[in-house]
């Protein structure tokens, strides 16, 4: 969510509960959704530490972490494990490629 989106259901949703009072729906429908927002940001772990680096890691770091992590990481790498531990791979696996995704479009807006 960018911001607006738990804002917006926020609003539309007290509106419509408190068809009475209208204001105090919106009110109430936009303290919620700023706190839907607030929750929803605030899950996104920091990509620096998910990679094991510091935000002032340099590009070479970013792609040696990166690497690294794959290669423990990998569920391709899990041959003949069961299905849960693959499953906790992927996942990890997920993380790490979202973080690097994350890093490098930073990087790339700001230069």
């Amino acid at each position: 969510m960018n911001g607006w989106v738990g804002k917006l259901l926020g609003l539309v949703a007290g509106l419509l509960l408190f068809r009475t009072n209208p204001l105090l729906g919106a009110a109430i429908g936009l303290l919620a959704g700023y706190w839907i927002d607030r929750q929803w940001q605030s899950r996104r772990a920091d990509p620096y530490q998910v990679l094991g680096l510091r935000s002032d890691a340099s590009d070479a770091e970013v792609e040696q972490a990166y690497r690294r992590l794959m290669a423990r990481h990998h569920p391709d790498k899990l041959v003949g494990a069961d299905a849960q531990a693959r499953a906790q791979a992927e996942l990890k696996a997920r993380e790490i490629n979202a973080a690097h995704d994350r890093i490098r479009a930073q990087r790339k807006r700001k230069g």
